[in-house]
């Protein structure tokens, strides 16, 4: 039928967001893990947080290691030399959040409590 029906035609949705000073707390088994998995890269690379759209939730936490040409954006902390980087657009998420690390034997890896979730996935990965 074409974009004249109304059918398979959308326009973006433009919000603003709130950008809030970020607050992370990182357990001792989370430092001691983030900087294993830095490997002696701290001074070149940074640790990035983010909360990307999907999820049976509405949000999935990510976070990667990346080498950032341009803090622009970005909030930045320190925690204990290595940079963590939030982006002024996720800080309302975000803000708040506890990182901890476990290691179980079903596996383990970085798991995140956030206090402003509504409602989170029994997976833990995914919040809204």
């Amino acid at each position: 039928m074409g974009i004249l029906g109304g059918e398979g035609f959308s326009l973006p949705v433009v919000t603003e967001t709130e950008v809030v000073p970020v607050d992370i707390v990182f357990t001792e088994s989370a430092k001691i893990a983030l900087r294993e998995s830095m490997d002696g890269d701290e001074g070149t690379h940074s640790l990035v947080i983010s909360a990307q759209s999907g999820g049976c939730s509405g949000y999935l936490y990510d976070m990667k290691i990346v080498q950032v040409e341009s803090e622009e954006g970005f909030q930045r902390l320190d925690v204990e030399g290595i940079k963590v980087l939030v982006h002024n657009k996720d800080s309302s998420l975000l803000s708040g959040i506890q990182v901890d690390f476990k290691d179980t034997l079903m596996g383990g890896g970085f798991q995140i409590t956030n206090p402003n979730a509504d409602r989170s996935c029994g997976c833990g990965q995914s919040f809204g």
